[in-house]
């Protein structure tokens, strides 16, 4: 598990670190860095990969869009670009240095020029499946066909758009789950334990109630989901509408994730119901009190206080084992964060102006109107 992460030079860092702990939320005001510290974690990611000692801007398997060495270089750093990350490494933290090309500053890829990650990290989110996955913000809505990925059901993830979750589940939704301990939590004693199952019983709270249907094509190439209600008629994905589509990828990833993985997902919240995005910050909850550390970045005070409830009423997840990092900028346009902390009974340590307050002044500025009537 990472405890800290360093970031230097790196877009709107200069010089920060971000306390870490099993559940990230990542909050704040538009355009002031929680996507970058994201994008961070994904370069350290494309490092274990990187061949010739280079890590690629753009494309890639987490479909980078960061266009040229020097759009991402920090404009008032004079040095390296580098990353570190302390955790539970086998004792030596993980540290990266890059080098903007001096010659090609327009170049679409970074020089790493040192790096010393342990053996520890490699295997943390490197070597086995689904020990690091990303889901992006820009998932597939709903598709009559997913294409299939060309690896074997060991090796299967659900993909940074969602694309392989036909493919998943068709492959893994029929058998137990790997994960023993990760089952909803208010399951029926002699309920099967199928992956397909806990599937439809999140997805159940947080959409409503469904069943999930899989259709591999012949072909090999393809596959799709139909959903119903509990003992109705069955309805391609394109007419169930896009929260189905856009929530499962996400409970999907975090249902097979690894032991010990890293789960990093952007806007959770998207195309649901405000009930069903505070039961999202439930399961996120839930997920990183069942052995995956989560990092989220949410615009919702919906996914905030389902994950509140899951720390205060449900208990499903130590308010000791999550953080807020609360983004901002100062006076002169630099990254300002404020870490946030939980309360055993769900609160928040502290709320800064702009922190999920938009209801209350809202509310506020109704009520003087009303009063002036």
């Amino acid at each position: 598990m990472i405890h800290r992460m360093e970031i230097f030079g790196f877009k709107r860092f200069a010089d920060d670190n971000f306390d870490f702990a099993p559940l990230v939320v990542l909050a704040g005001l538009n355009g002031t860095g929680k996507t970058s510290v994201i994008q961070a974690l994904l370069l350290c990611r494309s490092a274990l990969d990187a061949e010739r000692g280079t890590v690629q801007l753009n494309g890639g398997p987490f479909c980078l869009e960061l266009g040229t060495a020097e759009d991402i270089h920090n404009r008032k750093s004079t040095g390296d670009i580098i990353f570190s990350l302390n955790g539970d490494f086998c004792g030596s933290p993980a540290t990266w240095r890059y080098v903007v090309p001096a010659q090609a500053p327009d170049a679409l890829f970074l020089n790493i020029v040192d790096s010393k990650a342990s053996a520890g990290i490699a295997f943390d989110i490197h070597s086995e499946p689904r020990a690091f996955t990303y889901l992006g913000a820009e998932r597939l809505g709903p598709r009559s066909v997913l294409r299939a990925s060309p690896v074997s059901d060991a090796q299967l993830e659900v993909g940074v758009h969602g694309e392989f979750s036909a493919q998943v589940l068709a492959a893994l939704g029929g058998h137990p789950m790997e994960q023993a301990d990760r089952l909803h939590p208010d399951r029926s004693e002699d309920a099967v334990p199928f992956l397909k199952y806990e599937l439809e019983a999140w997805l159940s709270e947080i959409v409503r109630p469904i069943q999930i249907e899989t259709v591999a094509h012949a072909d090999g190439l393809f596959a799709s989901l139909r959903f119903g209600a509990p003992g109705g008629e069955f309805v391609s994905a394109p007419n169930m509408g896009f929260g189905v589509s856009y929530a499962l990828p996400v409970v999907l990833a975090g249902l097979i994730a690894l032991r010990g993985g890293l789960l990093l997902i952007e806007n959770p919240e998207a195309h649901l119901h405000p009930a069903g995005q505070s039961r999202m910050g439930v399961f996120l909850a839930w997920l990183a009190g069942h052995g995956v550390q989560v990092v989220v970045e949410t615009h919702s005070d919906h996914v905030l206080n389902g994950i509140r409830r899951a720390i205060g009423e449900h208990a499903f997840l130590s308010h000791n084992d999550a953080i807020i990092h609360f983004f901002g900028s100062d006076d002169n346009d630099a990254c300002a964060t404020t870490p946030l902390r939980f309360t055993p009974s769900g609160g928040v340590s502290d709320w800064p102006p702009g922190f999920f307050d938009q209801y209350q002044i809202d509310v506020a500025a109704l009520g003087r109107v009303r009063r002036r009537r």
